[in-house]
């Protein structure tokens, strides 16, 4: 079994990529989730961010928008002395803000997923790269994302961030041609 030659040999790492990168996601707290994730990875490593991720869970009430959008200056106090996030206090003040434009947006178009999905024409783009050296860090349509993101009032959102969840959040399939879950992606 081949994987993309991006993937180190890290546990978490590889049962993300075996399980989880690429598969189309609509669930809305999936999306606010990986937005999240996909923000506070900026400047960082992500499997760092991959070994937080139950402390993000934990912190952002399952990346629930309603509860989330609640938090108070306190509540945002409190998280940054968390060890089991990032302790960057734009990128935990980004996560509520964003929370509350998630809610706007749903409120707007029925979910974040029907927002989402529609920068991207509705259906996952099947890239065929034979080596991830190939694959740009940023297109057209994740720059577009980022712009609708920025108008809307959201937070850590640029076209680099934008690309990495579509990625992530199979909006994109950027498995390497070679690698075994390019296929099963691009079969869902």
């Amino acid at each position: 079994m081949r994987r993309c030659g991006w993937v180190p040999e890290e546990e978490a790492y590889i049962a993300y990529h075996d399980t989880e990168w690429g598969v189309p996601s609509y669930d809305d707290m999936h999306l606010f989730e990986m937005l999240t994730l996909e923000g506070a990875q900026a400047g960082l490593s992500w499997s760092t961010i991959l070994k937080k991720r139950e402390g993000y869970r934990k912190a952002f009430a399952g990346f629930d928008p309603e509860k989330v959008a609640r938090y108070s200056e306190g509540k945002v106090e409190k998280l940054l002395e968390d060890p089991g996030i990032v302790r960057n206090r734009l990128k935990v003040i980004s996560t509520v803000n964003n929370a509350k434009a998630v809610l706007a947006v749903q409120r707007e178009f029925g979910s974040l997923s029907a927002f989402l999905w529609g920068l991207v024409g509705d259906r996952p783009r099947q890239n065929r790269f034979k080596d991830y050296m190939e694959i740009l860090p940023e297109t057209d349509v994740s720059r577009h994302m980022s712009r609708e993101l920025k108008k809307r009032g959201f937070r850590f959102v640029g076209p680099t961030i934008c690309y990495a969840l579509m990625e992530a959040v199979g909006m994109v399939n950027d498995h390497e041609a070679g690698c075994f879950r390019y296929s099963e992606i691009k079969s869902l």
